[in-house]
């Protein structure tokens, strides 16, 4: 058995639970996730019991997972799981592929000064219909200007981006580093940057202050987007078979066999 999973693995259900808010399939690594499914297969062998499996739910925020949980583990065929799996994979993936890719667009407005009126048209074709009007959006972009100046306001939750929040809220977070980058210059955004959450953003925003070519920083994340959602997807997969593997009953160190078959 490899030494890290010895570790990582919890002996108990509680501690699983108290660690759910830094469940996120798209950002932890093989092992993290590898690690979480046979803490599912110790407890659910130790324990014997359906509760211990709907508490574990009732505490899952991460969508992907709890929908594995949810249907793995429920009535339905072996060919059913799979096929719903696929389906919430894919939707999955696509959502945060475009939400990635919003923030990518931000990314090139901010190292090239683009026009932000550009950039909401360059955002609004991700998608089948606008998320919102134009007015609307600079509206409540340019709120945000207001909203950052209280003293004491919590900026790592107004400035915080991601690809879990909602796809409307995205927009207007990032139409506001864009509008702001125009207005107080890109390299005001440098105090911002503890505060935005997504490395994947504040990494692409660093760089655009320090004055990498727009294009360049495009075609850059562009391609971390790209690995990202191949990464992600193996992981995906990585967890079904995992899950199924515990519903066949099958023994921890097959269960932990497939595991390795997925990682780098």
């Amino acid at each position: 058995m490899c030494p890290f999973f010895d570790n990582a693995v919890n002996p108990e259900m509680t501690e699983i639970m108290e660690n759910q808010h830094e469940l996120d399939i798209l950002e932890m690594p093989f092992e993290g996730l590898a690690a979480y499914w046979l803490s599912i297969k110790k407890i659910m062998d130790a324990k014997k019991s359906r509760a211990i499996l709907d508490e574990e739910i009732s505490h899952t925020v991460e969508p992907y997972i709890l929908h594995l949980l949810e249907t793995v583990f429920s009535n339905l065929s072996r060919n059913m799981v799979r096929r719903l799996a696929r389906v919430k994979r894919d939707t999955q993936l696509d959502d945060y592929g475009t939400k990635i890719d919003l923030m990518r667009l931000a990314v090139f407005a901010i190292a090239s000064g683009e026009n932000p009126r550009i950039t909401l048209v360059r955002m609004d074709s991700k998608f089948a219909h606008p998320l919102m009007t134009e007015d609307r959006a600079f509206d409540m972009a340019t709120a945000m200007f207001d909203a950052i100046k209280p003293k004491g306001v919590d900026l790592d939750i107004l400035l915080s981006v991601d690809h879990k929040i909602k796809a409307d809220r995205l927009l207007v977070k990032l139409l506001f580093f864009v509008m702001y980058a125009r207005r107080e210059g890109r390299q005001n955004l440098e105090k911002f940057i503890p505060h935005m959450g997504s490395r994947f953003f504040s990494e692409g925003v660093s760089l655009g202050i320090d004055n990498f070519e727009a294009d360049f920083l495009a075609y850059h994340l562009e391609g971390i987007r790209d690995r990202t959602i191949i990464e992600t997807k193996r992981k995906m997969d990585m967890a079904l078979e995992m899950a199924l593997a515990i519903r066949d009953k099958l023994p921890y160190d097959d269960v932990f066999r497939i595991a390795r078959a997925y990682m780098p």
